[in-house]
């Protein structure tokens, strides 16, 4: 995705949320006119506000009278808001731990969860750096802290900066789960007390643009091949290294893949169905894949 797109989306966002701080505070989804009127509010991952703000623009763009607030700072922030109905819509990177589910049945809330997307979770890397491709298992020691140094892994002769996101993030439990933990292999295993822990994906972009040692993990939305480079991922060092952009020949699946989730409660009626059903609708899903992430099937 460019720059323009993204910084348009990004702007996007501010517009919307600007428009809710000058309604009214209610966020309840309200449908006082029809299924396509009234304010809809949506809080959570980070890695999905620029998707599901352009979900919002092509949605009001056809339904004049909704009002669509996006908001970020986390997968767990978006679950926990709605728990604490301050959101219609929970955007989630993450699916929700056997805690959430639990602390929602003891709430008496009943909730949905819908796959709206796929993401690649891309590494990313300075443009000077000439390590190009890793395996899980080397990406998994440089993140415990394992290995410190590029020249380890075929770089420069320099210590490796760990760019990570913060535990709120949806995508930090991921890549915990899928890189630090060996996929499970080691639920022990945690982020090296060397990682710096950033409080947004855009920080970790703007960081790793500018430090040549940086190493850190995006959302594919986020990944501008003017100004990173893109490390393959393979499984073994026999195999070739594969990445979510460019659609290997061979089939290949990219090992760090990872559904998109939006999180409802109820029976979710009125303009919280109609606009699930656009972003799972041909239309929604044109969006999905116009901004580089991976359709539902």
């Amino acid at each position: 995705m460019t720059i323009r797109k993204r910084m348009f989306l990004l702007f996007v966002a501010a517009i919307l949320t600007l428009v809710a701080a000058a309604g009214c505070g209610s966020t309840t989804g309200a449908d006082p006119g029809g299924a396509d009127e009234g304010m809809l509010d949506i809080k959570g991952s980070d890695t999905m506000v620029n998707l599901t703000a352009a979900f919002a623009e092509g949605y009001m763009a056809e339904h004049e009278n909704a009002e669509i607030v996006v908001q970020g700072g986390g997968s767990g922030t978006g679950i926990a808001a709605l728990m604490n109905e301050d959101t219609d819509i929970a955007m989630s990177s993450r699916a929700m731990k056997d805690t959430e589910w639990s602390e929602a049945e003891n709430l008496g809330i009943e909730v949905t969860e819908i796959v709206v997307g796929y993401d690649g979770v891309i590494v990313a890397v300075h443009p000077d750096n000439p390590v190009d491709a890793l395996t899980v298992d080397q990406l998994g020691a440089i993140y415990r802290g394992e290995i410190t140094n590029w020249s380890e892994v075929g770089g420069n002769d320099a210590g490796i900066v760990l760019l990570s996101r913060d535990t709120t993030s949806g995508t930090h439990v991921f890549f915990k789960e899928m890189v630090v933990q060996g996929d499970g292999a080691d639920p022990s295993a945690e982020y090296s007390t060397d990682a710096l822990f950033m409080p947004s994906t855009q920080a970790i972009v703007d960081e790793t643009e500018q430090n040549a040692n940086a190493i850190g993990y995006i959302g594919i939305g986020y990944f501008n091949p003017d100004t990173l480079q893109l490390v393959g991922i393979k499984t073994d060092e026999s195999e070739v290294p594969v990445n979510p952009i460019d659609p290997h020949p061979d089939g290949l699946t990219y090992p760090l893949t990872r559904p998109l989730f939006f999180y409802v409660t109820g029976e979710y009626e009125g303009l919280v169905r109609d606009y699930v059903d656009f972003v799972l609708s041909a239309d929604g899903q044109n969006i999905v894949r116009e901004l580089d992430f991976i359709p539902v099937p």
